[in-house]
Parts: structure tokens; sequence; C-alpha cells
């Protein structure tokens, strides 16, 4: 009697189908239900047809409770190894999305940096040419003004002048002091940024990576390949309910 066909080997035939009628693939991922149901249906033959060659095999194949309650012990176990491997993969998920999330904050802090320093330079410049502008009004606060169209900067008095402009200049020298203190960190905070996306990108590829495991693993228990044992036991468990059948017991 030729040894029952396990799930890989099923799987290996169904792939082998996949690559010749292409169209046959194509309907089964778009109604994956109704295939759902032909996979419980091909099953459920299969194990019938075992059951059957058990019992009118020469000599038939007898299966004793010992054997189920061994190969439900298998199936406990590999049960527990799934949940403690799930519970890895969720842990380890949560440690790469609160990694992402310092990484983000550092990243977006540089860009905030970044875009502070890059203005700076128009702003030193504005508050130079407004200085400029100031001491040439200074100069000539005590001619009155010709025209409404002078602006209001120009036509203050000598006093509010020099306040303005020594207001202006602390302005000025804070801006520069700023710059001077910030300057030399901004190669260092590229290169922060720098190594914050390719630590993000690491990330990202390795939470990817477990997801799918996990999808993988999740697959594989929907459809029952705990590599075969639960399959095994239940058909274990039929041979022995069909065999108590027949005789009597």
């Amino acid at each position: 009697m030729a040894p029952p066909k396990s799930l890989s080997d099923i799987r290996a035939e169904l792939e082998e189908l996949d690559a010749a009628y292409p169209e046959l693939s194509i309907i089964r991922i778009s109604q994956p239900e109704l295939f759902s149901k032909l996979r419980f249906s091909y099953l459920e033959q299969v194990t019938k047809e075992k059951f059957l060659r058990a019992i009118v095999g020469d000599p038939p194949l007898v299966v004793g409770h010992n054997d189920n309650v061994e190969l439900e012990a298998q199936l406990a176990l590999v049960k527990a190894d799934l949940k403690e491997r799930k519970k890895e993969v969720a842990d380890l998920i949560e440690q790469m999305e609160k990694s992402g999330r310092d990484l983000a904050s550092r990243y977006k802090k540089v860009q905030l940096q970044t875009t502070q320093l890059a203005e700076l330079p128009s702003s030193i410049s504005e508050l130079e040419n407004t200085i400029a502008e100031l001491r040439a009004s200074s100069a000539n606060a005590s001619q009155s003004p010709e025209s409404g169209d002078v602006p209001a900067s120009q036509t203050l008095s000598l006093q509010d002048t020099l306040a303005l402009l020594a207001e202006r200049e602390a302005e000025l020298a804070s801006l520069n002091h700023q710059l001077s203190s910030v300057g030399p960190v901004l190669p260092r905070k590229a290169r922060e940024a720098e190594a914050a996306e390719r630590e993000i990108a690491g990330l990202e590829r390795r939470r990817n990576e477990v997801v799918a495991q996990a999808r993988e693993t999740r697959r594989r228990k929907n459809e029952g390949e705990s590599d075969g044992l639960e399959e095994m036991g239940r058909w274990y468990k039929g041979v022995e309910q069909g065999l108590k059948s027949l005789v009597g017991t």
C-alpha cells in the first residue's frame, strides 16, 4: 500500500498545477472562499481514502490509543512553540515601532534646526539693511521729511532713532551668536539625520520580514500545516473509531 501523501506533497502538486495552468492560479486568487471549500472537500476525501485503505490493507493498519496520545502531545508542543514565537514577534514589532518613533522624533528636530539655520542668513541681511537705513536717517534726523511717502522709521527723533538702532544691533548680535553656536553643529546634525534615515530603513525592512513570517505562520496554521501532525492525529483518531465500530466495541 502506497504511503499517504503529506500536505507538503499536496502543496507541491498544487504549485505545479499553478505553473502549468496560470488561469487556474488567477481564479484561485480571485475566489479564495471557493478554493477554501474545495480544499476542505479534498482533505475530507483524502482522509476517507486513507481510512478505507487502512481497513482493507493487508495487514490492516491498527492505531492504538497510545499513538493518538503521543501525537496529541507532539501537537501540543508545536502549538506551544507557535504561541511563543508569536509572542516574540509581537515584542520585536513593539520594540521596532518604539525605535522608529524615537528616530522619527530625532530626525524631525534635526530638520527643524536645519531650516532655522537656513533662514538665519536672510534674517541677518535684512537686519543689516535696516541698520544701514537707520544710520542714514540718524545722520539726517534734524531735517524734516518733505514727502508723506517717507517710512516712519526715517521720521523718528534722534533719540528714538538711536534707541531703535541699538535694539536692531542687539538683535543682530543675538543672531550672530546663534549662528556661531549652531554653525559647527550643522554637519554633525546632518550626519545624525542620514544615520537615522538608514536606521529607519533597516527597521522597516526587518519589520516587513517579521510581518511576512508571522503571516506565513498564521497561514500555515489556518491551513492545518503544523508539520502534518494535526492532520495525522485526526486521521489516526478516525481510523481508531472506524475499527472500534467494525469490531463492535
